[in-house]
């Protein structure tokens, strides 16, 4: 919590001293933004699982553009951010008598309110660059999954299965979560623009990981639309 305070504060500073130091003769410019999320769960080791599939999600909020040079500007942004991951996998076993079918879903979802502050070249006056730190708060989640399988056995079949739906438990979570982003966008109009964004987990999802460090990576696709 004290590192987004820090966060936040920083954004401030950086809003107050562009204020105070601005020569472009373009102005501050506010905005709303939202897109679609496709994001997954990596480990530090490097290693792939290949039951991990990409979870949909969402993102949406605030944003405020402030000219520091020619071509520089910085963009805080504040946004409610749904990520996690999905897993699917299937296991079947057979025998001269025997066919055992198992399969797996299971659905991690993960709210932040998050806080990047991206530094933007504009390549053309309408096409944007740019990259920098994203700090977030965990608000909650949850975890669903389904279980179901199927078992023959000398032409007798029979199946089963099971679903759950729980509330994540916040106690195993970090709630503090730091990335690095980078993306592009470009303005169609003078308010209009088509976004890209990916997000580089840095920091630990899981509190007090003895093993491999899971990190959050996050794909966003979106629009944004500045107020002029």
């Amino acid at each position: 919590m004290k590192k987004l305070i820090l966060g936040v504060a920083f954004a401030g500073s950086l809003l107050v001293n562009a204020q105070e130091k601005m020569k472009s003769s373009s102005p501050v410019t506010f905005g709303v933004k939202a897109g679609f999320n496709g994001s997954t769960l990596t480990k530090s080791s490097g290693e792939y699982d290949n039951n991990t599939k990409l979870k949909a999600g969402f993102n949406a909020g605030v944003f405020v553009n402030i000219p520091i040079a020619e071509k520089f500007s910085i963009q805080p942004e504040l946004l409610f951010n749904q990520i996690g991951s999905k897993a699917e996998d299937k296991y079947v076993f057979h025998s001269n008598y025997q066919t055992f079918t198992q399969e797996n879903n299971y659905k991690l979802t993960l709210n932040y309110i998050a806080l990047p502050i991206m530094v933007q070249y504009n390549i053309l006056p309408q096409l944007y660059v740019e990259a920098g730190p994203e700090f977030g708060l965990l608000l909650g989640g949850k975890s669903k999954g389904e279980y179901n399988y199927s078992n023959t056995y000398e032409n007798i079949t029979t199946t089963g299965g099971e679903t759950y739906s729980n509330k994540i438990p916040m106690g195993l979570y970090n709630k503090f979560n730091f990335g690095i982003g980078i993306g592009a966008g470009y303005y169609f109009t003078q308010n209009l623009a088509a976004t890209a964004r990916f997000t580089a987990g840095i920091t630990d999802i899981i509190k007090d990981n003895s093993g491999d460090a899971i990190r959050n990576n996050v794909f966003q696709v979106g629009f944004a639309y500045k107020f002029k």
